[in-house]
């Protein structure tokens, strides 16, 4: 298989009162389809960093951020497959009673995926669609037609039920809403973030930074769907997997410091 480098990484600077914990979640899952090289985890000042998995397998890094500013950065190349993700229009949903035990809980509503509020509109728009990969394409593009894309249109509280009524969102109010669509049919849908780049498309001239999309259980297997960008990619590598972006956040402090600055690279690797 061909393959391409990609430079990723991230690096957040806080200001803070007193010493304050936080919890990183920048680095990438294991993936047999990707190999890192030179990966970095850097503070400044030096903090002690301890590295854990959460309860859905994501890589997580605890630290200390200290009194007064400091810097946490994330840095590595990743080897990744020259090709898009895979699709198979005729992929299958199945019943409830067939799904796997382990995906039911992305069939239920959490902290910003609301099926139960958002089930009437599901099955007015999507309910006459044969089942399947098609009618999850239905839904990424009627998402991607709904919602007009608009950095500081939404909050850290905005449900996919608010993004819905206001027509605006980044991508994780995408992907929130099309993730509710999918629960609200049954279907098993799950979130994603990661990096992104941009890879064999038209750059996008707004800074780098996190993307999110999702995963739908068809058939045997997850399949990954892009509500936001509505269409196949090159180039994904993913940081972390829950229910919605309450089970993922890139940075969580416990206590409330500054983000000064937050940065984030994705980029192919040339020469």
């Amino acid at each position: 298989m061909e393959t391409r480098q990609v430079r990723i990484g991230c690096t957040f600077t806080y200001v803070a009162d007193i010493a304050t914990p936080v919890v990183f979640h920048v680095q990438p899952r294991s993936d047999p389809d990707i190999a890192l090289a030179g990966e970095r985890l850097t503070s400044e000042p030096e903090m002690a960093l301890r590295d854990y998995t959460d309860l859905y397998g994501n890589p997580c890094t605890r630290a200390i951020l200290p009194p007064g500013r400091s810097q946490f950065s994330y840095g590595t190349v990743a080897t990744v497959p020259d090709a898009a993700e895979d699709a198979n229009p005729d992929a299958p949903e199945l019943p409830p009673e067939a799904l796997p035990d382990d995906t039911l809980i992305y069939t239920l509503p959490s902290r910003f995926c609301l099926p139960d509020l958002l089930g009437d509109q599901a099955w007015s728009e999507f309910g006459g669609l044969a089942p399947g990969y098609r009618r999850v394409q239905a839904i990424c593009d009627y998402v991607n037609g709904h919602l007009t894309f608009a950095y500081g249109s939404t909050t850290a509280i905005s449900t996919a039920a608010d993004v819905f009524e206001s027509g605006r969102g980044v991508c994780r109010d995408f992907t929130h809403l099309a993730i509710s669509f999918c629960r609200a049919l049954n279907i098993p849908a799950r979130y994603v973030f990661g990096y992104l780049p941009d890879m064999d498309v038209p750059p996008d001239p707004a800074p780098m930074d996190f993307a999110a999309w999702m995963e739908v259980w068809l058939g045997d297997r997850w399949w990954t769907f892009d509500p936001r960008n509505n269409r196949r990619r090159k180039g994904r590598i993913l940081i972390g997997r829950g229910r919605d972006a309450s089970d993922v956040a890139m940075a969580t402090t416990f206590g409330g410091p500054l983000l000064a600055e937050m940065v984030v690279v994705a980029e192919e690797a040339l020469g």
